[in-house]
């Protein structure tokens, strides 16, 4: 089943060359090519001995590319359904800076304070679907003492 052009380990290699994959999204992938689960399995940790496949560089890789436009909560979420662990997860997001991030999503979605409670829970809304925590939403909406968020 797997000869029908090219290699499992050539397949893997094309989807590697143009961006960083974790190791469940190449088993999901190239699953329909493989002969066998150990075939696919064998090719996978040749490549990640090779350091061709690493789900540390996928991880760092998801986190700088999705960072600025989500929070930390929801890249976490999709870097674990995507097959990466805890730990790995942990080390990408460290050093994140959550209410910068947020701040500049809200700025540019709205750019001013709620008129109302409407409005409130409107931008609250925003920012939690785009993962941010709690605190850093109130933060954001309701502005800090050194925030020049509010000034044009």
């Amino acid at each position: 089943m797997a000869e029908q052009g090219k290699s499992l380990k050539a397949r893997a290699v094309e989807l590697l060359s143009r961006r960083e994959y974790s190791r469940r999204e190449l088993v999901r992938r190239l699953a329909p090519f493989a002969d066998s689960a150990e075939q696919l399995e064998s090719v996978l940790d040749e490549l990640a001995a090779a350091n061709w496949q690493s789900d540390d560089r996928f991880a760092q890789q998801y986190a700088a590319s999705k960072g600025a436009k989500f929070g930390s909560r929801r890249l976490s979420q999709e870097m674990r359904q995507r097959g990466v662990d805890d730990d790995t997860i942990r080390q990408a997001l460290a050093g994140r800076d959550d209410l910068a991030s947020a701040r500049e999503q809200w700025r540019k979605k709205f750019g001013r304070p709620p008129a109302d409670a409407a409005e409130k829970a409107k931008q609250y809304r925003f920012l939690a679907q785009r993962g941010f925590p709690a605190d850093v939403i109130r933060q954001v909406i309701t502005g800090g003492a050194d925030d020049d968020i509010y000034e044009d």
